[in-house]
């Protein structure tokens, strides 16, 4: 019934940021018109949060390594957060070109489909998250009030 997912990433600089997930992050993409491109992703998933507001969505790219991205991202100067653990998965979070921040994160979750999660190497830039978010054994996460209007 579904055949995949489309994603929207606002930003106040586009075509740097378009420049961005071609050039950095190598996505495969196609021109849409007008040099509107559209990006490949690997294999997705989606997850229900509670929330206060509905209409509120989040991105989080999905790496094997995150202590690896975060390395080449800094070849690339692309500013990445210190690496935290969250319980759920090891998360930074990227500064694009035109100044919004994308997660990317390795999980600790088994991944759907059947897929186990990578090996884990063990890494030294990994800040244990003081309070952990919420999110690791409630159900519930906190907000970062990205995205409500």
């Amino acid at each position: 019934m579904i055949a995949g997912a489309h994603v929207i990433i606002y930003s106040s600089d586009p075509d740097s940021d378009r420049a961005f997930l071609r050039d950095v992050m190598k996505l495969e993409n196609v021109n849409a018109g007008e040099g509107w491109l559209i990006f490949a992703l690997p294999p997705s998933e989606v997850a229900v949060h509670p929330g206060d507001m509905n209409n509120v969505h989040e991105l989080y790219l999905i790496c094997e390594d995150v202590a690896e991205f975060v390395g080449e991202m800094r070849l690339q100067n692309v500013i990445c957060s210190e690496v935290q653990d969250k319980g759920w998965g090891l998360l930074t979070e990227l500064t694009l070109p035109g100044g919004g921040k994308l997660g990317v994160y390795q999980p600790k979750h088994p991944r759907p489909g059947g897929e186990i999660p990578p090996v884990r190497k063990k890494t030294s830039v990994v800040k244990k998250d003081a309070g952990k978010s919420s999110r690791a054994g409630t159900g519930k996460r906190k907000r970062s009030g990205a995205g409500r209007k």
